[in-house]
Parts: structure tokens; sequence; C-alpha cells
């Protein structure tokens, strides 16, 4: 009998295993992820439900000077624009003082938002699968197990023909500068990327975060937007500010990828603005 292969990311029981941890985080980074976990607590105090790291500094492939610090904080009510005011700022004051970071970006939600059925496949996914406990109760222990089936790849990932008139502004808004354009190159190849990646994550019955391995699975079923994919996991990690691959996204590749996807695994749920 021919030896079963099993997919990286999944467990022995063909569950997602959740990704990253604290153990992970390079040293270089240990004192910035120290600082936010202290001055969390000091800007919602007990409101504060939980905090979480996710992206390429618990997962361990963070590069200095080159990724940014990405938090996901829970609140236990729905948070409002002096909350977002607070992270946003306290984002700011950590890129300025640690310069081994480029940024900082946020999700904040409530934790009933969060736990939510409508999120069930799309954020309470990502919190149970992807995100690396910091501070608080862990709300993975109330969240199901997932597979890489098609419920969970439509429910994330399914929305991409809303994004694209958005993008459009934001590309019709940015200064005409290399510089303008670089961060909306990176944003935009990471999410389209990732996009395709869930688009044959089910046949692929495995998960990855790495941008390169996301590109050659999607190759293998679509060879003729091979190379596209391939480019665009490159400008995901190194971005270019030209106005070309930014027009390519939004006139070719990005409307072509939400026309299979929705073909393939329909489109995403409704959500609350």
């Amino acid at each position: 009998m021919a030896e079963t292969i099993r997919r990286p990311g999944l467990d022995e029981q063909g569950f997602l295993a959740r990704e990253g941890s604290l153990a992970r985080v390079p040293a270089a980074f240990r004192p910035v992820v120290a600082a936010a976990r202290d001055r969390l607590p000091d800007i919602f105090g007990t409101r504060l439900h939980s905090a979480y790291l996710y992206g390429s500094i618990p997962r361990g492939t963070a590069r200095v000077g080159r990724s940014d610090l990405d938090l996901l904080v829970a609140l236990r009510e729905e948070p409002g624009e002096a909350d977002r005011v607070a992270v946003r700022t306290l984002g700011e004051s950590l890129d300025r003082q640690f310069p081994q970071i480029d940024g900082v970006g946020t999700l904040l939600y409530g934790r009933d938002r969060l736990l939510s059925e409508p999120e069930r496949y799309d954020l309470s996914w990502f919190v149970a699968c992807l995100c690396t406990p910091l501070l608080g109760d862990d709300l993975a222990e109330h969240l199901p197990r997932y597979r890489p089936d098609s419920l969970l790849a439509r429910e994330t990932n399914g929305d991409l023909a809303l994004w694209l008139p958005r993008w459009r502004d934001r590309i019709a808004g940015a200064a005409n500068t290399e510089e303008a354009r670089r961060p909306l190159v990176r944003f935009m190849s990471r999410h389209l990327v990732r996009t395709a990646f869930t688009l044959v994550m089910p046949r692929w019955n495995g998960w990855t975060s790495d941008l390169r391995e996301m590109a050659e699975a999607f190759a293998a079923s679509y060879p003729r937007r091979a190379a596209q994919l391939r480019t665009a996991a490159e400008y995901g990690c190194e971005p270019v500010g030209d106005a070309e691959v930014l027009r390519t996204y939004v006139d070719d590749l990005g409307p072509w990828l939400a026309a299979e996807y929705a073909r393939v695994h329909g489109i995403k749920a409704p959500r609350p603005d």
C-alpha cells in the first residue's frame, strides 16, 4: 500500500495545525513583542480580553528591518473609534522605537464578533490557526478544529471581487511615485497569492504561509497563471513601485482570480460592515 503523504500544516488527524509560537520569535524581535505585551493592558485595562501575534515574527521567519509586527487585539466589547486611534498610536510608537520592524499592523475586534457564527470560517479560523496567544484567555479554546476544505476556502477569500474596486480607488489616490506605490504592490501581491493558494488549498490538502510555497501549490493546478503568481510572490517579499504591476493586478489577474474562485468555491457570505 502506498504511503499516505501528509501535507504541511496538518496534524495527524488531518486538521489544520496552529502555526507560530512565542518560542519561535527571533531574538531581535523579542524586545518589540515584550513592549507590545506590556503596553496593551495600559491602553485598554480590563476591557482587554486577549491579544495575539501573527505573521512572520511568531513563525520565526521575520527579517530585521524588513518585517512588520502584526497584532490582533480582542476587546470584551466592540471597539470604537477612540480604540482604533489608540492602536494606531501604539503602532506608530513601536515603529519609531524599534528599527528592527518596518511598521505595525493591528487588527482590533470585539470578542463576540470573533466567536460569532458568521465568522466561524473566517476570523474565528484566523484566530484558531494563524494567531499566537500573547495575552489573556485564548479564544481558540472555544472554537472548532478546521480542515482545508472548500467551505474554509470560500469564507476566507471568496470576496476578492469586492476588494478590487477599493484597490482601484487606492491606486488612483496614491501619489505618483515609486515610494507610494511600493506598499500597495506588497499588500496586493500578498493578498492575491494567498487567495490563489486557498483556491487550490482543498485539493492540495494542507496549509502554508510561505508566499513562494503558496505560488507553487497554485502553479501545479493552473500552469497558465503560474508565472504571474510566482512573480506576485516575489513582489510580496520584495515589492517594487511599478504602476504597471498594479494595473495588471486590478485589470487582469485579480478579475480572473475572483471569477475562478466564485466558480470553484462560491462567494463569501455577506458580513456586517
